[in-house]
């Protein structure tokens, strides 16, 4: 038994760890955008756009370095990396920009539902473009019956 979770283990070890820091950026944006929504009485979209800020630069330095770790390799292919990394975000922002504006200004629902709703589907977007578009060519490669080494 202990032999099964540990190959299944080693063959989502990827899926897992983005997401454990996917829950955990999450959490830091919705209660971001809580926070800002109970004790300031800004505007909705206000309150997104600064928690999507804050959760995209801890999203960029978890995924990095715990999820697909991918190493330093030049200024120049970090800061390609970081540009595709924050481009794929900004897609997604406009996505929840869209499902805010239909959850909350026409459909009337509580705005901290709705922020949890958009949440789920963005990680999933957002786990996508991550792995095909931005750390396609991490060390963190490996085949479905090879665990990675050096954990």
């Amino acid at each position: 038994m202990i032999e099964k979770l540990k190959s299944l283990y080693n063959q989502y070890q990827e899926v897992i760890a983005y997401l454990f820091w996917g829950v955990l950026t999450t959490a830091v944006n919705i209660l971001i955008f809580s926070g800002l929504h109970l004790f300031t009485g800004m505007n909705y979209m206000i309150n997104n756009f600064i928690a999507w800020v804050v959760s995209v630069l801890f999203a960029y330095l978890t995924n990095k370095a715990f999820v697909f770790h991918s190493p330093s390799k030049s200024l120049v292919s970090d800061l390609k990396e970081m540009t595709s990394f924050f481009g794929g975000r900004v897609a997604t922002l406009v996505i929840e920009w869209i499902l805010l504006w239909i959850g909350i200004s026409l459909m009337h629902q509580n705005q901290i539902l709705v922020k949890i709703f958009e949440n789920v589907v963005v990680i999933i977007l957002n786990y996508f473009w991550s792995k095909w578009a931005v750390f396609k060519n991490s060390t963190n490669k490996t085949t479905k019956n090879q665990p990675r080494q050096g954990r």
